[in-house]
């Protein structure tokens, strides 16, 4: 295959280190007959894709396999685009520089639903059939992977495999799959067939979904006998005999998240209603603190960085988390290697631990109260007070810190102006506390961040039946939330609303949207996530052209029974559950973390076969 000559597009475009692909720690393989060639692509600009863990931790998992060649595809920014399109230059793999059209995968992670667009662009960059019913035996098959594909149907005609859940084992099954067909006569169908009794793996084309005459969907029913009628996600058990890599990628320039990313554990005990990434990535699984001293070790060494993240969706939650961090300041403090602990909760925020790392490199404190009054707080089941929030505060401020970021959504269901206003309250609050510190402990300059972002209804959550606001009473709320939020000390930011909008479109859409996606792309609409390049007015007059409404979707309240597209997926976590869950809203009853007591969502019926 041959090697693309784009060193003269280089010089023409804003950040060309995003296509050089020889960086520290980056994989180069001699390809031969039986190589698998596997293309990651991650449907967004290179800083973006380099930030995310999932595609470090599987990059360095497929090329430890001998007979796999994976490399990185990132969605070429608008001026490479253009340059590309003007030299006939097709996507290519970073690392081989060779065009991904001839590879026998094409993997794209789902981490939102506005790169839906630059998905189909990309396979259009790299001359391949959009639809998998018009790709044959010789053309690659397109995979897809992460948090989004619990519910792909609105991509659902472009993608051949969908892979559910945790990809580790899931992936490496489905290529040796594919190897053992390979040695004989491949036949794309009958390979589809196969990887469809891999627990995991959802094959959108060998299911059939009709719909009821008011547009609800009716039945999804399998094409064949020995297939499931619901695909189960896939799961690891035990995150210590898992991969992860020792040696991550470095980039040549400056990326969102430039820092050693150490995953200390999977799944969130909290159960906030509104979150899904709470519910799909259940049960709950940690890492020992011998295993992450290990890796930890290796990356340092590996990378040169002088920071570590802890991720989770709640660190504060990992139950070894002071005896780890107090090693990671001890071991690495004096090379003058930080530490970040994001996902801090309010009601177990340790102040003693912050001020540990905070001598080695000072930051800004972030609290995500969610709802500005308690009532609210108890309908999405937060399991914060405003006194955790005080106390938390005033104990920073008296340490001398004085940047202080609360995140808020508006718009969740059942909100009301007092609710809304109550985010102002609980502004002025933090800053009173801040005059309450006598002046010789307390930092100077005090800023307070205000943002609000606005809720979108998600699958498998409790408030999947819940409509997203409108956009009228979206913008209503931004106008009261600008006028009452005037401070000196409180910089106040709004997520854009008609983003907000089309995200609970296709986040609760169908297979009929796939329509809309392919007029969209050929309109000219991509990077839809980036405000200086979504344009609104040409997506309405797009789903105008294919006769839909995208309200349906995305403002109408569902009712129990109603099926749902994806129905016949399973997370673990049972329907019955999720409306128990739905009803305790209504009803502003709060429902304890899963270490107080077992709420009985199910999955540990299916996964853990006890105790989660």
């Amino acid at each position: 295959m041959e090697k693309l000559q784009i060193e003269n597009l280089l010089y023409k475009v804003e950040k060309p280190a995003r296509y050089l692909g020889n960086e520290l720690n980056s994989v180069h393989k001699t390809v031969n007959e039986d190589t698998i060639r596997f293309a990651f692509c991650f449907p967004d600009v290179y800083e973006v894709g380099m930030s995310h863990l999932g595609m470090q931790i599987l990059y360095g998992l497929l090329n430890n396999e001998e007979n796999i060649f994976c490399e990185r595809v990132f969605a070429p920014a608008i001026d490479m685009e253009e340059e590309m399109k003007k030299n006939n230059i097709p996507l290519f793999g970073l690392e081989s520089r060779q065009s991904i059209r001839n590879f026998d995968f094409i993997g794209f992670t789902l981490q939102y639903e506005l790169s839906y667009s630059n998905i189909l662009n990309m396979l259009k960059m790299a001359d391949v059939p959009i639809y998998s019913k018009d790709r044959g035996n010789n053309d690659p098959l397109v995979i897809v992977g992460g948090p989004c594909v619990y519910n792909s149907e609105p991509i659902a005609d472009f993608v051949d495999i969908a892979i559910l859940g945790e990809a580790e084992e899931v992936l490496i099954e489905v290529t040796d799959l594919y190897n053992n067909f390979n040695k004989g006569n491949y036949d794309k169908l009958e390979f589809l067939k196969k990887a469809a009794l891999i627990q995991g793996v959802y094959v959108p084309a060998l299911y059939v979904v009709e719909y009821n005459e008011d547009n609800t969907v009716k039945s999804i029913n399998p094409k064949f006998e020995n297939l499931p009628k619901t695909i189960r996600k896939r799961v690891i058990n035990n995150l210590d005999d898992s991969f992860y890599p020792e040696e991550l990628i470095v980039p040549y320039l400056d990326i969102v998240h430039d820092r050693i990313m150490m995953e200390i554990f999977r799944g969130c005990i909290r159960g906030c209603r509104f979150c899904q990434a709470g519910i799909i990535y259940r049960p709950v699984r940690e890492k020992s603190f011998d295993r992450l001293q290990n890796i930890v070790k290796n990356l340092v060494l590996n990378t040169g960085y002088d920071e570590i993240s802890l991720a989770s969706l709640s660190t504060s939650d990992y139950s070894e988390l002071e005896k780890l961090v107090r090693h990671l300041i001890d071991e690495y403090g004096s090379k003058k290697i930080g530490i970040s602990l994001p996902s801090l909760r309010l009601d177990n925020f340790s102040l003693q631990l912050i001020e540990e790392i905070q001598k080695v490199r000072k930051t800004g404190l972030t609290f995500a109260p969610e709802a500005g009054t308690q009532r609210l707080r108890d309908v999405i089941n937060k399991g914060i007070t405003e006194e955790d929030l005080v106390n938390a505060s005033e104990n920073a401020f008296s340490s001398g810190w004085s940047n202080v970021k609360l995140y808020f959504m508006i718009g969740l269901p059942t909100e009301t102006d007092e609710d809304l206003l109550g985010i102002k309250d609980l502004a002025y609050t933090v800053i009173d506390k801040y005059y309450e510190v006598p002046k010789e402990k307390r930092g100077k300059r005090l800023n307070v961040t205000v943002s609000a972002s606005t809720f979108v209804p998600k699958p498998f959550t409790p408030f999947q039946w819940e409509p997203q606001i409108t956009l009228d009473e979206i913008n209503e709320k931004h106008k009261l939330l600008v006028s009452e939020v005037r401070h000196k000390n409180i910089t106040f930011n709004y997520h854009e609303s008609r983003t907000s909008f089309l995200e609970a479109v296709f986040a609760k859409g169908d297979r009929r949207l796939s329509k809309v996606i392919e007029i969209a792309v050929e309109e000219g609409c991509k990077f839809d996530g980036w405000i200086e390049h979504f344009d609104y007015d040409k997506w309405m007059n797009v789903f105008e052209k294919a006769g839909i409404d995208p309200a349906f979707y995305a403002n109408r309240r569902r009712e129990y029974d109603e099926i749902f597209p994806w129905d016949h997926i399973d997370v673990g976590v049972s329907k019955e559950f999720l409306i128990r869950e739905n009803k305790n809203a209504k009803a502003e009853k709060v429902t304890a973390n899963c270490r107080t007591s077992c709420a009985g969502c199910g999955v540990n019926q299916i996964f853990t076969g006890g105790v989660c």
